[in-house]
């Protein structure tokens, strides 16, 4: 027991630190033996030298009397590669693409053309980004204006690609029995040759979530999406006049003429001669939602731009049209 306590004392016991030399005398210098010192072993280290750094043991205090073992090393560090260079960049191309940029980590491929304008403009698309700059601007300050519009310029690409996922995702395979959605509800469409529809074609029923549709149970997918389209077109008509109704007076604006539109990148549009058009796929959202770009079209008969006045005026008859705005973005509706 004695012999092992011991070795446990002398193993945590600290080598004596050395004594430091002895202080000179001002002006002289100390003398140092050229050969080996005096009463020292030829071949053991210099005692100038730094003293060998001792490895650390490794002690197992579960295992009685188990002998010390040197620690292992850690592994050397390897760094490992940058993101950006290990994977490719987002690559967005459109159709009629004509020049390249490189935005961030992100190569954009857009349609380049000159026109009659005082300033560079960029326009993203279902197919991507069209740029149209004055016919004096040379490209390299378009390339600037591209790079001060990045951060811009991928949002605005990456929503648009969100979007068209969303919108496949939702494509609707016209057959009896499919769902569509209808003024942010759900319904089922049916195929009901044997009820009467007056000549209209189809009829709503409420009670049951349920458009019946007068076609047999054999009709053709083309048959069933344009019977179903011009029921929708007929409501979103009727819903649209109404609500240009409501907000008409509030605005203290008049409108001419309405016109349902089938546009595929804009929700309405406004003229200053009155004339209003709206696209009928509208039907599919809230009436909340629908009611935004009613108002939001009317208030340009007021304010021809989005300048802070205009949003000041849609806020009027619209509090919460910043939600509204970012829900008509984000939702889907089926791809036609």
């Amino acid at each position: 027991m004695l012999p092992l306590l011991r070795f446990t004392l002398d193993l945590f016991s600290s080598e004596p630190a050395a004594c430091p030399p002895a202080p000179t005398q001002s002006g002289t210098k100390p003398r140092l033996n050229k050969g080996r010192v005096k009463g020292t072993n030829p071949h053991s280290p210099s005692p100038y030298a730094a003293p060998p750094v001792a490895r650390p043991l490794a002690l197992t205090p579960s295992t009685p009397g188990a002998e010390p073992q040197p620690a292992r090393d850690k592994p050397a560090f390897v760094p490992g590669i940058l993101l950006p260079g290990a994977i490719d960049p987002a690559h967005f191309a459109h159709p009629q693409a004509n020049r390249e940029v490189r935005l961030a980590d992100a190569v954009v491929a857009y349609a380049f053309t000159r026109a009659k304008r005082k300033s560079i403009g960029f326009v993203i698309g279902p197919d991507g980004l069209v740029v149209r700059a004055p016919r004096w601007t040379p490209l390299h300050e378009v390339d600037a204006a591209l790079q001060e519009k990045g951060g811009w310029i991928l949002r605005k690409l990456q929503e648009s690609r969100e979007r068209q996922s969303r919108a496949h995702s939702a494509r609707v395979e016209w057959r009896d029995g499919v769902e569509i959605p209808f003024l942010g509800q759900t319904i089922t469409v049916v195929l009901d040759p044997t009820h009467g529809f007056s000549g209209r074609g189809a009829q709503l029923q409420s009670d049951e979530q349920a458009l019946h549709v007068g076609l047999p149970k054999t009709a053709s997918a083309d048959q069933i999406r344009d019977a179903v389209q011009a029921w929708l077109m007929r409501q979103a008509a009727a819903n649209f006049k109404e609500r240009m109704e409501h907000f008409t007076p509030l605005l203290g604006v008049q409108w001419k003429k309405l016109r349902l539109s089938s546009a595929g990148t804009r929700w309405g549009s406004a003229s200053a001669d009155g004339s209003i058009r709206l696209n009928w796929r509208l039907i599919h959202f809230r009436q909340p939602v629908i009611d935004y770009v009613v108002a939001h079209e009317l208030s340009h008969l007021r304010v021809m731009d989005h300048s802070q006045n205009f949003w000041n005026t849609v806020a009027t008859v619209v509090p919460d049209y910043q939600s509204l705005r970012a829900q008509l973005k984000e939702d889907a509706v089926p791809k036609w």
